[in-house]
């Protein structure tokens, strides 16, 4: 049994929109590829109905962010991402304020659609740029150019959102060094408030998995982290997470919720969720139909699986996400946010040998993860399983 109280964290919500264009190599997301004609005014229906029946398990509890993923959730049009909004505004307590991103494909917008985004409700765009070389575009089946990930990032800027993010990937197939940091230098060239800059790794049941292709080494891949790093402090980004660096006040909202042990409702095709019952004491995970027609298959229920997190796996599941960031973690959150008390499966004994090898630093009040830690975060996290 739990020893503390399970106090409920804040809420967000992720909506899945599960088509793009063509499949890139390297994605493992739930993604289809469609070229024709998207049933979107249906799948519309399907959502709205999806989170009507997760809204009766949170109730008026506040909704702080939300996010659009995909897929390619900028295939949809302006007045298809207000139906949802609207819908949204109409079934839970959808904060005034609550940050509202949406992902896009260079390959798939233009100034007008922007601004339609934004006059629908959403205040951030997230745009998959990946890179901005022909070959290394080409190389991750991306269907957009340099040219159009630079407009991108033009349209953003004068549609009136309140941030926008770039999506940049490097230790891409036959990258180097310098290919790596001149794609960075470009992308801070186009001034976003927000850079998710991350490495690619190769998953399984992927294009890139049956046909690996040839990737740097390590001792690259440490030279372009290091000096990327160093490129993006001297323009003014902050790291505060392994990928994410952003310009002040611009960090983003959802994705720090998930990293806080935060919960979400997951509607949408294999969308994923996260709900606390603080009276029941429980932390319930649920997965969605994953295949767009099952999803839409009205003799079906929406929900595909769903179980608790036992009180055992609670304190993995917790470091898991909030190692991740670089800011102090509050002790007090993590006896809030799982019911458990440091002692209990000797977390306690397993974070204080973490302190004595340098991968975290503790106070009274926190623990945060040291640089050493971060360049070994799976090392550090294998520990505390």
């Amino acid at each position: 049994m739990s020893e503390f109280s399970l106090q409920a964290p804040p809420l967000s919500l992720y909506i899945h929109i599960p088509w793009c264009v063509q499949k890139c190599p390297y994605c493992d997301f739930n993604s289809h590829g469609q070229k024709q004609h998207l049933p979107e005014a249906e799948y519309i229906s399907h959502l709205l109905d999806d989170l009507a029946e997760d809204a009766k398990q949170v109730g008026d509890r506040p909704v702080t962010s939300i996010f659009f993923g995909g897929g390619t959730p900028s295939l949809f049009s302006a007045e298809g991402i207000q139906r949802i909004l609207s819908g949204v505004q109409a079934r839970v307590n959808l904060q005034s304020e609550a940050e509202i991103t949406l992902e896009a494909n260079p390959g798939t917008v233009e100034s007008e659609k922007f601004i339609g985004f934004r006059q629908a409700g959403v205040n951030r765009i997230s745009i998959g740029v990946q890179s901005f070389q022909a070959d290394k575009l080409q190389a991750l089946g991306r269907i957009h150019d340099s040219r159009q990930a630079q407009n991108a990032a033009g349209y953003a800027h004068q549609a009136g959102l309140r941030s926008f993010n770039l999506d940049l990937m490097h230790g891409l197939p036959d990258q180097s060094l310098a290919d790596a940091l001149a794609d960075l230098k470009q992308a801070i060239a186009q001034q976003p408030p927000h850079l998710s800059w991350y490495q690619l790794t190769i998953e399984p049941n992927t294009q890139f998995a049956s046909k690996p292709p040839v990737l740097p080494d390590d001792d690259v891949l440490w030279d372009i982290q290091q000096q990327g790093h160093a490129l993006l402090q001297a323009a003014g980004y902050s790291q505060y997470e392994i990928s994410g660096y952003s310009q002040p006040g611009h960090q983003c909202q959802h994705n720090l919720n998930y990293w806080r042990f935060g919960d979400y409702l997951g509607i949408g095709c294999g969308a994923h969720g996260k709900i606390t019952d603080s009276q029941a004491g429980t932390i319930t995970r649920t997965v969605k139909v994953k295949h767009p027609k099952g999803y839409m298959d009205l003799s079906k229920a929406y929900l595909d699986q769903q179980h608790q997190v036992l009180d055992e796996d609670r304190p993995f599941e917790f470091l898991m996400n909030r190692l991740r960031l670089v800011e102090p973690c509050p002790i007090e959150e993590y006896s809030r946010f799982t019911g458990l008390a440091l002692h209990q499966y000797g977390i306690a004994d397993k974070l204080a040998r973490a302190t004595e090898m340098g991968l975290i630093t503790q106070t009274q009040q926190s623990w945060q993860v040291t640089e050493k830690g971060r360049r070994y975060l799976n090392s550090l996290l294998e520990m505390l399983v």
